[in-house]
């Protein structure tokens, strides 16, 4: 058996610094060696683990009580520190975690040492001695630097390399550090978030699930939060009332069932998700997942914040690790300062012309340099949340005093110190290596339009009038749209009321029609008190409720017909085909909310606010000044009404009631496991031509009501795909039949009578919101697997936890030799294992056959996934007693 050695140095007694140089070094002389690697029983092993820690800790403690007087030259410069442990435990009466946590510490202990020895700093308490909670609203849920501190530690001896922010906080947050594989773009990390968000949507299918798995109670902090089943009608007050009434039985069951499993309920009216998480519960440092794509707004306070589909959700819920394929990190380095008409949300638009709208796939953003001082909290919110359309896995940024302005804003001035002594790990490594770099002067940036029909198609704003005529694209403006999770903070609103008030002098109202949707209720609150909502509803402007509204196709449009072409505007953060009004022949286009609002008195998307004039009430041309607001309130935030929920002391009284006629609630039946047979003969159902978003397979709208009932829902499965064999959607032809019908009809109709069916993909298959939805109705229609050139990160995860194969073509090209009427086998599943490619056998409707190699992603444990059925499958089977 391989040994190690491992060094325990005597404590000194003393507490002056000339009596503890000699002790010291005779410490050094006197340390005793033992053979750790030697060692088989637990108990024993820990034990000694114990006392390394306790007599480095000791140690440690006793130079700080000397008062830091040891300098550079005047101990030894260098101590070898412990080896790491490479015992793995097998015992119940040590956890592996245990052992961790001992040697992690005795390694931070001995870097303490270390620093102080090299005359590099003063030993300070341990960052865990102090307990502060994540949010006010749960006092009793702690962060916990410490366990960063110390998984940073062994990575740190492991990897012997700079690290990026991304790199700090994820790998701070590894479940097994010790054992980890680490390799951007390869390994599957296991991680421990902080915590959980769901919106009212996503959230159904999640509690769902969790109900399912048998557990009682959420292993980690979790919210429930309403925002996206109010629809935009005629103004917020209304909106809102008529969706309680219509919601009725989905907020109930929310209610309910957060209270019994003990998560926090935010009520409808409450705001958007990522605005409240952005107030209550974001910090830096700090994991996240949610169930919703724009997550990653959390990272504008520092926190890596990444959507997911709900599976991933309840497992985190249950307290299993979350799987995360080791991200790749994009540095975007931003110099200058911004100012004039360009706005924070402009740099997200010209990354994602960079990018585009795959170029973040498998990478989390992380931004740099000097520029970024010149952003607000909440303007590096914007960025990071619509850096969920470049396909990355999430965006963040370095702490900084913007974050300490906005915590201290919020009342959350212990989070603010906090962070401030954990600075060293919020915060790149300098020489910290890239995957990629992307360089952006803030001072050469000028205002961008983004779309129509892609949010990566940037233009500059000096560049638009061109665009528009030479395109072809409606030049009148019908909408201009203002708010979402995207932009509707403090500073929005107020660099937006100040261009209205300037109309307002010059006796202008708005030509387009103008919306405001507020990202809370704080921040709706805040802007009636301080007038900036009185100035834009004086110039036409019609405040919507605080919900997600028509940025997520909640929006009752009609003053155009289905099918008319015409353009609209917004500060919004997704513009795909129909995404907004569920009318594909909506131009969208997407900017700051200040171009937004200087547009709507033009009423035309030729007018660029930077350059041309507007003729007032007096007949006499004036320009537009540079907007300008407030970064934060200076009368501080006002909270509105309280719409927070907490989970009741009792929970065991509550009941969580789910009608069985119900049509929006349906408890849910597992999956069946695959039957160890392999598949032959598939039909395609449908071979889909071009851009395939989630929206389109799962399309949202007047659908989000049935969110929680798999069978409903499944009526819109792939309604939004176009059909290679027609360029047509939603008609597909029956194979065995030969009648066309629809995409869910057919699906069905090969399942009721026992086949298994594959959909055929173009590139970034599933691209767009995380809704798990469209992995869970191609499953619940019988569907096997979807094969494809590419998928999108999440859409991805989300069909191998539903028991879906998710595979792509080895040759991108071999998508080509694939016809709609051919009909395949999958061969290799018998034997299916990490990086081992298996085969597609092509039957074409000729008689001639022909076999192409397909790849997938599949570790060794999502493999089980397929094999059960689904993740929850696998998750119920081990839960049951054996």
């Amino acid at each position: 058996m391989a040994t190690s050695k491992t060094f325990i140095m005597l404590e000194p007694v003393s507490s002056s610094a000339q009596t503890m140089r000699g002790e010291f070094d005779e410490s050094i002389r006197r340390r005793d060696e033992f053979d750790g690697g030697a060692v088989h029983e637990c108990g024993e092993r820990a034990e000694k683990l114990i006392t390394l820690w306790r007599s480095t800790a000791g140690r440690v403690g006793r130079l700080r009580r000397a008062g830091g007087c040891l300098k550079a030259g005047r101990v030894p410069a260098r101590l070898d520190p412990p080896p790491l442990p490479t015992h793995k435990c097998s015992s119940t009466s040590t956890s592996s975690t245990t052992m961790f946590n001992l040697a992690g510490k005795s390694h931070a202990a001995w870097r303490s040492i270390q620093r102080l020895a090299a005359g590099m700093a003063t030993v300070s308490e341990p960052i865990g001695a102090t307990k502060v909670p994540m949010s006010l609203l749960e006092p009793k849920a702690y962060i916990n630097y410490q366990r960063i501190e110390d998984t940073l530690a062994v990575v740190r001896d492991r990897l012997k390399r700079p690290l990026t922010l991304s790199e700090k906080i994820l790998y701070g947050h590894l479940d097994d550090p010790v054992n980890q594989d680490i390799t951007r773009g390869v390994s599957y990390l296991k991680l421990r978030p902080d915590r959980v968000a769901c919106q009212d949507a996503t959230a159904q299918m999640a509690i769902l699930q969790f109900m399912s798995a048998g557990m009682d109670t959420a292993a980690v902090p979790t919210t429930v939060h309403c925002d996206h089943l109010i629809e935009a009608q005629v103004g917020g007050v209304k909106d809102l009332a008529r969706a309680k009434e219509i919601n009725k039985e989905v907020y109930n069951f929310l209610a309910t069932a957060t209270a019994k499993y003990g998560l926090g309920f935010w009520k409808p009216g409450s705001g958007i998700i990522h605005q409240i998480i952005l107030e209550n519960y974001a910090f830096p440092g700090g994991l996240m997942i949610g169930t919703d794509s724009h997550t990653p707004n959390a990272g504008g306070l520092g926190m890596i914040a990444c959507g997911v589909g709900g599976a991933d959700a309840v497992d985190v819920m249950a307290g299993i690790p979350w799987e995360l394929k080791c991200p790749k990190v994009i540095g975007v380095n931003l110099t200058g300062k911004l100012s004039g008409w360009t706005a924070p949300k402009d740099v997200i638009l010209k990354v994602a012309g960079i990018l585009t709208v795959k170029g973040g796939t498998g990478a989390i953003v992380e931004y740099t340099g000097p520029g970024v001082e010149s952003l607000s909290c909440t303007g590096m919110a914007t960025i990071c949340n619509m850096g969920a359309e470049i396909g990355a896995t999430t965006s963040l940024f370095p702490f900084n005093h913007r974050m300490v302005d906005y915590l201290k804003a919020t009342k959350r001035s212990q989070i603010a110190d906090y962070a401030k002594r954990f600075e060293h790990n919020l915060k790149p490594d300098e020489g910290a290596e890239y995957d990629q770099v992307v360089n952006i002067n803030l001072d050469e940036l000028e205002p961008h339009i983004n779309g129509p029909f892609t949010p990566d198609l940037a233009t500059p704003l000096s560049k638009f009038k061109e665009a528009v005529e030479k395109n072809g694209w409606p030049a009148e403006l019908k909408v201009g749209l203002i708010g979402s999770c995207t932009n509707s903070s403090y500073e929005d609103m107020s660099r937006a009321a100040s261009i209205a008030r300037q109309a307002t002098e010059h006796g202008l109202a708005a030509k387009s029609k103008f919306t405001v949707t507020p990202g809370s209720e704080q921040v709706r609150a805040t802007i009636e008190r301080d007038g900036q909502m009185g100035a834009l509803e004086e110039v036409g402007g019609i405040v919507l409720a605080n919900a997600c509204g028509p940025c997520i196709g909640q929006w009752d449009r009609r003053d155009v017909k289905k099918g008319e072409v015409n353009s609209i505007i917004t500060s919004y953060n997704r513009n795909f085909t129909g995404r907004n009004d569920a009318n594909p022949a909506t131009h969208a286009f997407v900017a700051s909310p200040d171009i937004v609002t200087a547009m709507v008195f033009a009423g035309d998307l030729r007018f660029n606010p930077t350059t041309d004039t507007l003729t007032g009430a007096d007949g006499k041309p004036f320009k537009f000044e540079d907007p300008s607001g407030n970064e934060l309130p200076p009368r501080g935030y006002d909270p509105g009404e309280n719409t927070f929920q907490p989970p009741p002391a009792d929970r065991a009284s509550v009941q969580v009631a789910v009608d069985p006629k119900s049509e929006r609630l349906q408890l849910l039946k597992p999956f069946k496991p695959w039957d160890g047979q392999t598949p032959k003969g598939l039909p395609i159902l449908i071979k889909v031509k071009g851009k395939c978003t989630t929206d389109h397979i799962s399309a949202g709208g007047p659908w989000l009501k049935y969110r929680g009932h798999l069978e409903n829902i499944s009526q819109n499965c792939l309604i939004g795909a176009i059909n290679s064999e027609n360029g047509e959607a939603n008609k597909v032809k029956n194979q065995v039949t030969g009648e066309w019908g629809g995409v869910p009809q057919t699906g069905a109709w090969y399942r009721d009578h026992g086949i298994k069916w594959v959909v055929i993909g173009d590139s970034n298959y599933g691209e767009g919101s995380s809704r798990e939805h469209a992995a869970l109705e191609p499953r619940f229609l019988g569907g096997l697997a979807v094969i494809t050139r590419s998928f999108a990160r999440i859409h991805e995860t989300n069909l191998k936890k539903q028991g879906m194969l998710a595979l792509t073509f080895v040759d991108p090209a071999d998508y080509d030799k694939i016809r709609p009427s051919d009909k395949v086998d999958i061969l290799g599943l018998e034997s299916f294992a990490p990086g081992k490619n298996l085969t597609l056998v092509i039957h074409h409707e000729d008689g001639s056959s022909e076999e192409i190699p397909l790849a997938h992603t599949f570790n060794e444990g999502q493999i089980e996934w397929f094999k059960a059925g689904s993740a929850l499958n696998l998750m119920a089977q081990k839960a049951k007693p054996q």
